[in-house]
């Protein structure tokens, strides 16, 4: 706004400075009388008279004139200054006001004519002239002067204009600020977020969309929290009759010839499998409500990495697997200790459960700055046959399986790794897949650390 008013201000100046040949009314009508009367005067009673009159000009007025004849020569015998004879030829040519700003002082020219049809043209130049604050030597004359305009005239214009522009910029940003930080706040997750009551009582298009906002948080929240307690109902409600086909199974076995062994054993096999994927049905759905209630603390979290690589290590050995913690490094970090042992529990075993047999699973624990801030680096890496690279970000979606029936085999849930990814986002971290260049999936999960 303020860059338009000036340039139409500058545009209107330099039009209208540029219709009158660029000089003020006063002069323009103060010129015309000393021009015709000096005129009068070098024919009646020659260039002395003229030069008392000159002088008495210049201490009233403080414009200093130069008289110039037909022949381009000054009356009075001084030195005009550079540049007053073209002056004088353009006047002469116009028969009217003609002036020159490039100087520190701008010279004005006017042509009249004598009772006996001689032309003479009057240069003057204004000893009072004051240029503006930002005037520079060297400016072209119009720019000057719409410098001198600008600086006298429009200034006020400019400091009031200044502070209401930046009211009504902050008037339109703040809003848009608070409505950006609740929008944030509801895509970390917390669905309790809303637009406050000071924006929702705007009349115009922001509160419209600061209403519509809460609006649709309403109902995401809504549908996001059924989902959940959909979730975790089921899930406990399966556990009643898993444990009463536990019961039924052994008593079939006592009953049941051997003959019936094989097919008891995959019943007890896909109950046991159920019943796994019930209690991580369960966890997800604790992890998705948050970390409220649950206490950080001061973990430990290179001992935590060896306790997990040694349990892992001692189960994959049982399929001619194995697991190693190839590097780890001290570090400390404040959490909820079961919630990074459950992320990085989860992405071993699932690194255990696809490597290939007589392989290893890898572990490394490092610190590295990232974006200006201590992170600890949690590397796991498998032998097996890695993920096809346009589905590698899917895998940390619940129930997501590369292949059909991959997860079955292997006996995955395909929960592991959304648990272990929502677990490290709850604690500000990062976690990430990749395929390695000899095979096999890496998993890196990022934790920030104590300084």
């Amino acid at each position: 706004m303020i860059a338009a008013a000036v340039t139409s201000f500058v545009v209107g100046v330099i039009a209208e400075r540029e219709a009158r040949d660029m000089a003020p009314p006063h002069l323009v009508q103060a010129l015309a009388i000393y021009s015709q009367t000096a005129a009068d005067m070098i024919e009646r009673d020659g260039p002395e008279s003229v030069n008392a009159y000159f002088d008495r000009i210049e201490n009233i007025s403080g414009v200093h004139a130069f008289l110039i004849d037909e022949n381009g020569k000054e009356i009075s015998g001084e030195t005009p200054p550079p540049g007053a004879l073209e002056l004088a030829q353009r006047a002469r040519q116009k028969m009217g006001l003609v002036n020159d700003l490039t100087h520190e002082l701008p010279m004005n020219a006017v042509a009249a004519q004598s009772p006996k049809g001689k032309i003479y043209v009057l240069v003057a130049q204004d000893a009072t002239f004051r240029r503006g604050l930002l005037w520079l030597p060297g400016m072209p004359g119009s720019v000057r002067f719409t410098v001198i305009a600008i600086t006298r005239s429009l200034l006020p214009i400019l400091l009031v204009g200044g502070v209401f522009c930046y009211w009504l910029a902050r008037y339109l940003s703040t809003p848009i600020e608070e409505l950006r930080g609740v929008t944030q706040e509801l895509s970390d997750g917390k669905l309790t977020a809303r637009v406050n009551e000071e924006l929702l009582k705007r009349r115009d298009e922001i509160g419209h969309l600061g209403r519509d906002f809460n609006v649709m948080a309403g109902r995401i929240e809504s549908l996001v929290e059924a989902q959940r307690r959909l979730l975790g109902d089921i899930s406990h409600e399966l556990r009643s009759p898993l444990a009463r086909q536990g019961v039924a199974l052994g008593l079939a076995r006592r009953r049941a010839g051997v003959e019936a062994i094989s097919a008891l054993d995959r019943i007890e096999r896909e109950g046991e499998r159920l019943n796994e994927m019930i209690g991580q049905l369960l966890a997800l759905s604790r992890l998705e409500s948050g970390t409220d209630g649950l206490k950080n603390v001061k973990i430990d979290l290179s001992s935590l990495v060896q306790d997990v690589v040694d349990d892992a290590d001692f189960e994959a050995r049982s399929r001619d697997r194995s697991v190693s913690l190839v590097k780890h490094e001290p570090c400390q970090l404040v959490g909820v200790p079961e919630l990074i042992s459950s992320a990085i529990e989860n992405v071993v075993r699932n690194a255990v459960r696809h490597t290939e047999k007589g392989t290893a699973v890898n572990v490394s624990l490092v610190i590295e700055p990232d974006h200006g801030e201590r992170c600890a680096t949690i590397n796991v890496r498998d032998h097996g046959r890695g993920v096809p690279e346009n589905t590698i970000k899917e895998i940390f979606r619940p129930f997501y399986r590369v292949e059909d029936a991959r997860d079955r085999t292997t006996g995955g849930t395909g929960l592991g790794l959304s648990i272990a990814a929502r677990a490290v986002r709850l604690h500000h971290g990062s976690i990430k897949a990749s395929n390695a260049e000899d095979g096999g999936l890496v998993v890196e999960i990022k934790l920030p650390v104590e300084s």
